[in-house]
């Protein structure tokens, strides 16, 4: 996987609105908090858009966003908050400029779309983490603090209190995954997840029980669960039931797949809809270790500098092109030399 550079004092960074609508005093705290990092920001011409539900239509959200990508003094983007919308435009942007020039995208539950999409067809770490519109809530600071420390490069580690229903283990591989509805949603499109050999993080908000077991259930099937190292379940949060009980809580639940599955699941970790959504470097390779007392998360080395990856790519591409047309001529010439003779 590719690491985007990371920030340092004076860089510029923008916000963007994929999804739902937000206003002017819903940015202002993040503003204010990412100017006290050292950081510019600028926002998108339709971030205070309005279409409906959106900020905008999807035009016009697909078109700040495409502005952002292909800006090279842009290096991160932040996008404001969730809700719904961004699947509606990913087959609108051009992540070409993007993806010779990395930078990071933020973003959390409807910004799976993002993350997943870019993963799949780029392999270029993406961070899960708050957004803009959460800057202002109560109890974030610890959301905030790992934000910054994953922009600027600092280590990450975390230490969380084991559940009763984690599933031990010590395992690494690439960390992959986001809201389970989203990654429920992507199955079969262009968009979707690949979980071989990686840790799958998933987290949900106001979802049916019921739901919660589908969506698991059709992980399985789509064979997203048979390849994977272990799960880590972040925020389960109002989770509803109907009437007639479904009989299981949504932990219980992904705990009876994971052990179907025969691979560590631990629950329980700060990252989701609630305040404390610690940042996850998605594609980053991790260390887990899920004992019977505590849990550790470990982001190791960083993958390949993006740099380089640019320069690695100038000159494999032609190498190939010319390969290609020498063997070519070769083989057509050997053809007709065939021919001649017979």
């Amino acid at each position: 996987m590719i690491t985007p550079p990371y920030l340092k004092a004076g860089d510029k960074t923008a916000i963007v609105a994929t999804a739902r609508k937000v206003s002017p005093s819903e940015m202002e705290v993040a503003i204010r908090s990412l100017r006290s990092w050292g950081l510019l920001v600028v926002t998108g011409q339709h971030l205070f858009g309005e279409s409906d539900q959106f900020s905008g239509t999807d035009e016009d959200r697909a078109a700040d966003l495409q502005t952002m990508l292909d800006d090279p003094e842009i290096k991160a983007v932040f996008c404001a908050r969730g809700g719904y919308g961004t699947a509606r435009i990913i087959d609108k942007l051009n992540f070409s400029t993007f993806e010779q020039h990395p930078k990071w995208i933020v973003g959390y539950s409807d910004i799976t779309v993002l993350h997943s999409h870019i993963h799949t067809y780029f392999g270029i770490e993406t961070l899960h983490a708050i957004m803009p519109i959460n800057f202002q809530d109560e109890g974030v600071e610890n959301a905030t603090e790992s934000l910054r420390k994953a922009l600027f490069g600092e280590p990450l580690e975390y230490f969380f209190p084991a559940h009763s229903l984690n599933r031990p283990g010590n395992v690494s591989g690439l960390l992959t995954g986001g809201n389970l509805s989203l990654l429920y949603a992507l199955i079969g499109t262009d968009s979707d997840i690949q979980t071989d050999n990686k840790i799958l993080f998933i987290e949900d908000l106001d979802e049916y029980l019921y739901h919660i077991d589908r969506m698991m259930l059709s992980l399985k099937h789509s064979g997203k669960l048979s390849g994977l190292k272990g799960i880590l379940v972040g925020g389960l949060t109002k989770m509803n039931d109907n009437a007639i009980p479904f009989g299981k809580q949504a932990e219980q639940i992904i705990a009876e797949y994971a052990h179907e599955a025969g691979i560590p699941v631990c629950f329980n970790f700060p990252a989701g809809h609630i305040a404390d959504n610690r940042a996850l470097i998605l594609g980053r390779e991790v260390q887990l270790n899920i004992g019977k007392d505590s849990v550790v998360l470990q982001f190791l080395t960083s993958g390949e500098p993006a740099s380089e990856k640019a320069t690695f790519r100038k000159i494999l591409k032609p190498a190939l092109f010319f390969l290609g047309f020498f063997a070519f001529i070769y083989l057509a010439l050997y053809l007709i030399k065939l021919f001649v003779k017979s």
